[in-house]
């Protein structure tokens, strides 16, 4: 039987320690009274976080007013992988994670409308490119279905522990890539599958959130196990972004259904009708930054992002978004200026 090359580190000993007294803890937490409204928010998450590492730039907020049937103007495309995204998740108790054929299943649902061959393996090679260009030059696609069959095998044969198991799939499917798009999607998905398998609670912890605001660590993690020959380095980052997402939910409280801290915060700062003086709805990320802004204008993309745990990427997007707006104006250089958010200058 193939095994897949991977090492475990002291490190991934401990964080699997770790893990599992977090676990029952977060089991807890989600049968406290406001557990269904914890479940539903970290599903939004969960969907947000996973296709804004693709590029979609839909808000939280428009992902939620999508899943609750609501109307938003955005490009179709964006709207339509929102909408997959939320059938696909809808399928999780479903799914089998060491069936081949529900991995399929859940790639046609998930790039419904987007892609000719969703829920097929790719018939044409594939390269995975970032700014610098080539980064991975996937296996050929006459060997993708061996592959595969050998990574299902082995995952549902091996004894190693569900958490390193739930990595080491993760990395040989982005390493194999499968599918001519919707890969990353897809990987993550069924890394939380897998993880279903230890514990149910993995269905609502949002650790594609975590992976969101720590994308360059993620693709580095990757490379990083490419250039290695195995996944071990992979093994580390994932665990810890297991451990970090459960460590960090362990106190979380939702606001009322009224009484959201964001927005009566932003309101307080400028006005519940601030955004429509512009001809534009601010999302949950959005009021963060420009509350940020209007409290430390000498803050750098890079300060906002690690401070609302969102990319750097993400954040500077937004910032064009405000000044293309005249929401906000910067005074000053680059290195030394200070943003200005408009109160008092639209419509």
């Amino acid at each position: 039987m193939y095994i897949p090359p991977f090492t475990v580190s002291a490190e991934a000993i401990n964080l699997i320690a770790e893990i599992s007294g977090q676990i029952e803890r977060y089991a807890i937490r989600l049968e406290q009274e406001d557990g269904l409204r914890l479940r539903k928010a970290n599903r939004i998450k969960t969907i947000h976080s996973s296709l804004a590492i693709e590029g979609n730039t839909l808000s939280e907020d428009e992902v939620r007013d999508i899943i609750d049937g609501k109307n938003v103007v955005a490009p179709v495309k964006q709207i339509q992988e929102v909408k997959n995204a939320i059938a696909t998740y809808e399928l999780y108790p479903t799914l089998n994670p060491f069936n081949m054929k529900d991995l399929l299943k859940a790639h046609r649902v998930m790039m419904q409308a987007l892609l000719d061959d969703a829920g097929k393996f790719r018939r044409s090679g594939v390269g995975v490119f970032s700014e610098k260009g080539l980064v991975h030059m996937a296996p050929p696609a006459d060997r993708v279905p061996t592959l595969m069959g050998d990574l299902f095998d082995w995952l549902k044969a091996s004894n190693d522990h569900l958490l390193i198991r739930s990595c080491v799939f993760h990395y040989e499917f982005e390493f194999i890539h499968p599918f001519i798009d919707g890969n990353g999607r897809t990987g993550r998905l069924w890394q939380s599958l897998i993880l279903g398998k230890l514990h149910p609670l993995f269905e609502h912890l949002p650790v594609e959130n975590m992976v969101y605001a720590n994308q360059r660590a993620y693709y580095d993690a990757i490379t990083a196990s490419t250039n290695a020959g195995q996944s071990g380095p992979f093994i580390d980052f994932m665990l810890n972004e297991i451990y970090e997402t459960l460590k960090s939910h362990q106190g979380e409280e939702l606001p009322s259904d009224n009484a959201n801290p964001i927005d009566k915060q932003f309101g307080v700062k400028f006005g519940k009708e601030f955004g429509a003086k512009f001809g534009v709805k601010f999302g949950a990320n959005e009021k963060q930054v420009l509350i940020l802004l209007d409290e430390t204008p000498s803050l750098s993309a890079a300060e906002i992002a690690k401070l609302i745990r969102i990319s750097k990427r993400g954040v500077e997007k937004q910032l064009k978004k405000f000044k293309d707006l005249g929401v906000i104006t910067r005074q000053g250089s680059d290195k030394t200026g200070l943003w200005i958010v408009n109160k008092n200058s639209a419509g």
